[in-house]
């Protein structure tokens, strides 16, 4: 019955739905199933009698190993990056001297670094004093005095 075949291109039409779906989502697992599915419709061109069960099959076979093969390669070659830094602020501070603008209390101090206001956790010190930063800590950075 030609009404129960699914055409080839239904699974091209699919591919490009994917392929949209991929640009909107983030992610990157809708590009390989969207290769999955051309591939479905590359064998669905060569042997068109494929019932409907197997061009499931045939999907969801591709996606499982076009995925496994792309998590292969990326394990493979991770990504290097010339600026590792550059999304963790915080940690671009580490090494670097301030002058506190707000003493240390209690542990507990605030310095003005570039344009804006950091919490800092260190040992109890007068503002003026000039102090290094020696880690950070989630939002907080660890100080210690300098000389």
């Amino acid at each position: 019955m030609i009404s129960d075949v699914i055409i080839f291109w239904y699974w091209l039409a699919l591919s490009a739905l994917l392929l949209i779906l991929e640009l909107l989502v983030p992610g990157v697992y809708f590009l390989w199933m969207a290769m999955a599915a051309m591939g479905t419709g590359g064998v669905l061109w060569l042997f068109p009698a494929l019932d409907w069960k197997i061009q499931v099959l045939v999907f969801s076979v591709l996606s499982m190993a076009i995925i496994f093969l792309f998590e292969i390669v990326a394990l493979k070659k991770p990504i290097v990056s010339d600026r590792p830094l550059l999304n963790r602020r915080a940690s671009q501070y580490i090494g670097r001297t301030f002058t506190l603008e707000q003493p240390i209390i209690n542990g507990i101090g605030k310095i003005h670094i570039d344009d804006s206001v950091w919490r800092v956790h260190g040992q109890d010190c007068p503002a003026g004093n000039r102090v290094r930063i020696s880690g950070v800590e989630g939002t907080i950075l660890k100080v210690e005095r300098v000389g």
